[in-house]
């Protein structure tokens, strides 16, 4: 996501590289290259030109600041415009309401389906919610079938009435079945077209006017790109919506659908889908989004992700472990695991500053743990507990077992013994710290 354009505008950036002074001349060459980067990525024309002509008013005559060269203000005005262009902070949903009502939006194959269950999911697990998906697509049997597949993936009730062709009703009637079922939010999935049609407005107009939602939401494809900003033009005329959902910003987009739909729309991005799984679903910060596209990294969000799969009693049992030189291969892959649910191996390093660029050409499977796992699951128990005891017949049987070769055995033995003795070091010298600390 954004590689592209990170990539253009530190080329742009270079121009001011050894200059004492912003000026008129250099900040005009910089500039024509930012827009051209812009439009490159598919930001909408308007939008481009408003955001290099803000910066320019901003740069122009500026001093550098005594901690500061003329590239680096630039790099600074920049970020600041970003977020500014894409929202300036982020905007939560709407969960007022007994039940509170969220209504889905945009064209088939926009990932309509797919959000409503990762926003079910999000409702459960972090804000305590108790969800009901609704499936309101009468047009496509694949669509009900689907948002029940996902709910019995998640846990999570669906209501829907398959011989029923009124999404009005069903709508109506999801309502009134959450109230009995003690549901405290619905999501209600609603048809698409592969492009907007009279039938398809009239019809989400009619859900919106039965059903009063607290919140609206446009669920649109990032791939899409200008397209999809003019698609949201559309809809909000009709619906007047409260936040756009951004999919797919995993895949090969340029981004510029994210960079302009604030401000043709005038709307909030509310969430970004990233991956395909139930849980690869972040809230939309303008800020983090303007430090990767700059290449500055998203320590805050790589930190928050960790966060939520942190367990303190499990950190303190895998700490006493390390101290007395007992971590295991057990204890190694249950960090494995921790680890996998936080996302994306390559997205979750590009959230490093300079890890990004770095990482640009280098194909990191999302699989890149498979082969130290198919190792680890050869071992007897007695194995994994007992690195040590893994002798040359051990490392034969494991190799075999695991379709790997004991060159490769050998290599993960060495890995794991090493950062074993690396972790003990450092436990022991936090040890050692906080034992000075109490003792001053």
């Amino acid at each position: 996501m954004f590689e592209s354009l990170s990539e253009r505008l530190e080329r742009s950036f270079k121009i001011l590289k050894g200059e004492g002074r912003i000026s008129e001349i250099n900040v005009a060459e910089t500039l024509k290259d930012v827009r051209r980067a812009l439009l490159d990525a598919d930001v909408n024309y308007k939008v481009a030109k408003t955001f290099t002509d803000t910066v320019k008013e901003k740069a122009l005559g500026q001093d550098v600041l005594t901690s500061l060269k003329p590239q680096q203000l630039m790099v600074k005005i920049v970020h600041d415009e970003l977020t500014q262009l894409m929202g300036g902070s982020s905007v939560d949903i709407n969960l007022k309401g007994s039940p509170t009502v969220i209504l889905m939006s945009g064209l088939q194959g926009s990932g309509k389906t797919t959000f409503s269950g990762k926003l079910a999911n999000l409702l459960k697990t972090k804000r305590g919610k108790r969800p009901l998906l609704t499936a309101c697509d009468v047009y496509r049997p694949a669509a009900i079938e689907q948002l029940k597949v996902l709910g019995e993936q998640l846990d999570i009730p669906v209501y829907a009435e398959e011989d029923n062709k009124n999404p009005v009703k069903i709508a109506e009637a999801a309502i009134h079945h959450a109230r009995q079922m003690g549901n405290d939010a619905v999501i209600i999935d609603t048809a698409g077209r592969l492009a907007i049609d009279e039938q398809m407005m009239n019809e989400i107009s009619a859900i919106k006017q039965a059903i009063n939602p607290q919140e609206i939401l446009f669920v649109v494809d990032a791939m899409t790109g200008q397209d999809a900003v003019n698609t949201a033009k559309e809809f909000n005329e009709r619906l007047n919506f409260d936040g756009v959902v951004l999919t797919k910003l995993d895949g090969d987009t340029r981004g510029g659908a994210a960079l302009s739909i604030r401000t043709v729309v005038d709307k909030p991005i509310k969430f970004i889908g990233t991956g395909e799984k139930m849980d690869a679903l972040d809230v939309f910060h303008p800020e983090r989004m303007a430090d990767r596209i700059l290449g500055m990294g998203d320590i805050v969000s790589l930190v928050e992700k960790a966060q939520e799969q942190y367990d303190e009693e499990e950190a303190r049992r895998i700490s006493k472990k390390i101290a007395k030189n007992q971590f295991d291969f057990d204890d190694f892959m249950s960090q494995i695991q921790q680890i996998k649910k936080m996302g994306n191996i390559k997205d979750l390093a590009s959230m490093i500053p300079g890890m990004g660029k770095a990482l640009k050409d280098v194909d990191i499977d999302d699989d890149a743990f498979k082969g130290i796992e198919a190792i680890i699951h050869s071992m007897t128990p007695y194995e994994r507990a007992n690195p040590a005891s893994i002798n040359g017949s051990r490392k034969n049987r494991i190799a075999k077992g695991s379709g790997t070769t004991v060159m490769e055995v050998n290599r993960l033995l060495k890995q794991f013994d090493q950062m074993s003795k690396m972790m003990r070091h450092a436990t022991l010298r936090q040890g050692v710290q906080h034992f000075r600390k109490r003792r001053r």
